[in-house]
């Protein structure tokens, strides 16, 4: 499963608009075939992996799945529970149980009465590839990132404003990697009127996933960009399921406030600049309890000369 999920990882953003999802078909101990969600969201993983397999290998094969196969029709192919059950692998595993209504549970109990073996394992790597899709379906808005490049002393500019370029090379084509990977990418209208920043993925090979432009701002939208007037408006921005938000200190500020941030990634320059602009501003906590135990580090790794840092929001669910 955590194969299937790194797998899954890689088909972010191109499902759109639904979830990328990855499946590995294991027959005596040996990985047979992958699928995975196709460009635009079909055909499905599913369907992928399982077609052309003869069907005496099928009987005694296992479908790993990173999320529940989906039990409804759609014009645009069939239920991918239909498909397992017409292709009857001995065991089905699934990493995640689908939170959309029309599925939650019925693609596990159709498998099930038919006689296939199905382990859900609730697994966190697979709901890591999924992060953005489950946060849609259980809060109506996008998985959000937060980007921060700052100097030791955590400042993102000089005093005048020159922020180019706090850290080197390396830690920005990691961020372009990253740009790549959501479906949109938002800044401040501050940021938007000082800087007037492209926003696109400017690394060979993948010019052609520069995610969709948002600026926060009460103003009219730049042309070719979508404007919202508030952090809680990420929930109308239709078919986006990861955002990434490049700030600046304000924006980053009011997401963070607003409890929006799921994900947040540090690039430290190794760099003093003293009298310089701020990382961020208030944040709405009310005492210093109140920072403890909100972030969990998940990934840190040398960029150069400098430390890029991935944290993940601690939440009840």
């Amino acid at each position: 499963m955590s194969a299937a999920a790194r797998l899954a990882q890689r088909v972010r953003p191109l499902a759109r608009p639904n979830p990328g999802v990855a499946a590995l078909v294991v027959h005596q101990d040996r990985v047979i075939a992958r699928g995975w969600t196709q460009a635009g969201g079909r055909p499905h993983a599913e369907a992928i992996a399982l077609a052309g397999l003869a069907p005496h290998v099928l009987a005694e094969a296992t479908l790993y799945v990173t999320l529940e196969p989906c039990a409804h029709m759609s014009e645009r192919g069939p239920a991918c529970a239909d498909l397992i059950l017409a292709a009857h692998p001995a065991r089905v595993v699934i990493g995640q149980l689908d939170p959309d209504p029309r599925t939650a549970g019925q693609g596990i109990a159709r498998l099930q009465a038919a006689g296939i073996a199905v382990t859900l394992l609730g697994d966190p790597a697979s709901a890591a590839s999924l992060a953005g899709f489950l946060t849609r379906q259980r809060e109506g808005r996008p998985w959000v990132t937060l980007k921060l490049a700052a100097s030791l002393d955590g400042c993102i500019a000089m005093a005048d404003g020159t922020s180019q370029w706090i850290t080197g090379e390396p830690a920005r084509k990691h961020v372009h990697a990253q740009r790549a990977r959501n479906d949109a990418i938002l800044v401040g209208g501050g940021t938007w009127r000082a800087d007037a920043p492209r926003l696109d993925v400017r690394l060979p090979g993948l010019e052609t996933r520069s995610p969709r432009r948002v600026v926060l701002t009460r103003g009219a939208a730049p042309e070719g960009v979508t404007a919202i007037a508030s952090p809680d408006a990420i929930a109308a921005l239709e078919g986006v399921l990861h955002l990434y938000v490049e700030g600046g200190a304000a924006t980053a500020a009011a997401f963070l406030a607003a409890d929006l941030v799921d994900e947040l990634h540090l690039y430290t320059a190794p760099i003093l600049i003293g009298d310089g602009k701020r990382a961020l501003g208030a944040i709405g906590l009310g005492s210093l309890s109140d920072a403890h135990e909100r972030w969990h580090r998940q990934d840190q790794r040398q960029l150069g000369s400098d430390q890029f840092s991935a944290y993940l929001r601690q939440r009840n669910r």
